[in-house]
């Protein structure tokens, strides 16, 4: 049995990862890479592996940097079954066809500029028809539910607790009489977050591949963070500013409706304008609702019993049309505007922060993870000029991160989990999903808790295992 390690080795998007057993290649899953923009356009486009050898795809969840680049994969030969769970197949049915939506539409805007410039054009990744053709290759399981995918090869998927439908995938696998049993932890979830249920350990494990994304970070108090949001909200509004905030359709953007509710109700927050724009969002609530297996009791019973609408409240309004979103441009602050992507990659938000990034009043605040030369990223890290669809801007707004918000596992969370899989059982560790300076103090720390083969592979390493 090998495992090969396609992509998100030593970084943190593109998540691909290749388990050749019994005479089958099966992909866990097929994210597309957020970086660079040259290296995103050779990465997604380029295959470690021909598609059309894969026999079988397992995803994890929804998130675009684990299951963005399966139409991709799909229209250069793979014509697999897609196992993953019903909630995060509802999920893709609406993302991947909004990634393909974005990419059309972005690609038209940057080409406008690239013609006058005489320079040559480019193609979006896929297009919805791609979409289609993926989506018909879908099979959707329940959590906890065994199951057999190949010749010797049993999966069960566990609720992550990440996002609505995250898992990580236990595989139960007998190859020449040898029993394995192998985890894939997909992203994990945290303790006492708002909506989803924490996150269902995978235990007992042989071989355990983990992310680390956080794995070098402990995240701030609960309370501490809510006041934190709360002052900050105030203060802009006093200047008259407006708040500007990168967030992935699906988690963070319920998540922070949710808390910006709670403070709504508690009186910490006056009552001012909320832009949720972002069609996808407004959909992955609408699927929200068809999963309450997927709740914690308290959301359960606010969605279930109580009939309140966690995500509907005061002056929040949602926003499918382009027109509108288009007229938040003229209108004077202060407001709040929930825009995806979180990692400022595509989507609405990068012409929100174009037409207000530099004005001082104004706030761009980040609530989650992004990945190195993202231009989130950049922006978090303090830079003074940064270039969006195709035009340079100076950074005269203020810039805020909060870690609170983010769904990742931190360090203790990720410690915590392991405490399941013992050294004695516990024979290797691959650690993925994560930048060096999570992954190796994380390395360490597994080194000093006894565990003997813990690694950090690189991209398109094959390790026996």
């Amino acid at each position: 049995m090998k495992l090969q390690f396609l992509g998100a080795a030593q970084e943190v998007t593109g998540s691909q990862h290749l388990l050749l057993v019994n005479g089958k290649k099966i992909l866990i899953d097929c994210g597309m890479f957020q970086g660079r923009r040259k290296e995103a356009f050779e990465k997604n486009r380029n295959f470690l592996i021909n598609p059309s050898e894969i026999d079988i795809l397992l995803l994890t969840h929804a998130h675009i940097d684990h299951s963005g680049n399966i139409p991709t994969l799909v229209s250069r030969g793979f014509t697999g079954d897609i196992y993953t769970t019903t909630a995060t197949l509802d999920l893709c049915q609406i993302m991947l066809r909004d990634s393909a939506h974005i990419q059309v539409r972005d690609v038209m805007w940057v080409n406008k500029k690239r013609k006058r410039d005489g320079k040559v054009l480019f193609e979006p990744l896929y297009a919805e028809e791609d979409v289609d053709q993926a989506m018909s290759q879908f099979i959707g399981v329940q959590y906890n539910r065994r199951i057999e995918i190949a010749p010797g090869v049993h999966a069960t998927f566990r609720d992550a607790g990440h996002i609505l439908g995250s898992s990580g995938i236990l595989l139960e696998i007998n190859e020449n009489g040898k029993e394995t049993r192998l985890g894939f932890t997909g992203d994990i979830g945290r303790k006492n977050m708002p909506i989803l249920k924490d996150p269902n350990i995978l235990r007992d494990l042989d071989t355990l591949v983990i992310e680390t994304t956080y794995g070098n970070r402990v995240h701030s108090d609960p309370e501490e963070v809510e006041e934190d949001l709360a002052a900050t909200i105030r203060d802009v509004i006093g200047r008259g500013g407006k708040i500007i905030t990168p967030a992935f359709a699906v988690g963070r953007t319920q998540a922070l409706v949710y808390i910006l509710h709670k403070l709504w109700e508690d009186g910490r927050i006056p009552a001012f304008p909320i832009y949720v724009d972002s069609p996808l969002a407004v959909k992955a609530t609408e699927v929200f609702r068809m999963h309450p297996e997927c709740f914690d009791r308290e959301t359960n019973r606010i969605f279930m019993h109580d009939k309140n609408d966690p995500f509907g409240f005061g002056k929040l309004k949602y926003i499918q049309d382009v027109e509108e979103s288009k007229a938040l441009n003229g209108v004077k602050g202060p407001f709040m505007i929930i825009s995806a992507s979180g990692m400022a990659e595509a989507g609405r938000v990068l012409h929100h922060m174009r037409n207000n990034i530099q004005d001082s009043k104004n706030l761009l605040l980040f609530v989650g993870y992004a990945a190195e030369h993202t231009l989130a990223r950049k922006l978090m890290d303090g830079a003074k000029e940064v270039n969006i669809l195709g035009d340079r801007f100076s950074v005269k707004c203020e810039v805020k991160k909060m870690d609170y918000f983010s769904g990742h596992a931190d360090k203790n969370d990720l410690l915590e989990y392991l405490k399941l899989s013992p050294p004695k059982v516990l024979k290797n560790i691959f650690l993925v999903h994560g930048e060096e300076e999570q992954a190796l103090p994380f390395m360490e720390e597994l080194v000093k808790k006894g565990y003997q083969s813990v690694q950090y592979p690189v991209p398109g390493q094959k390790l026996e295992i």
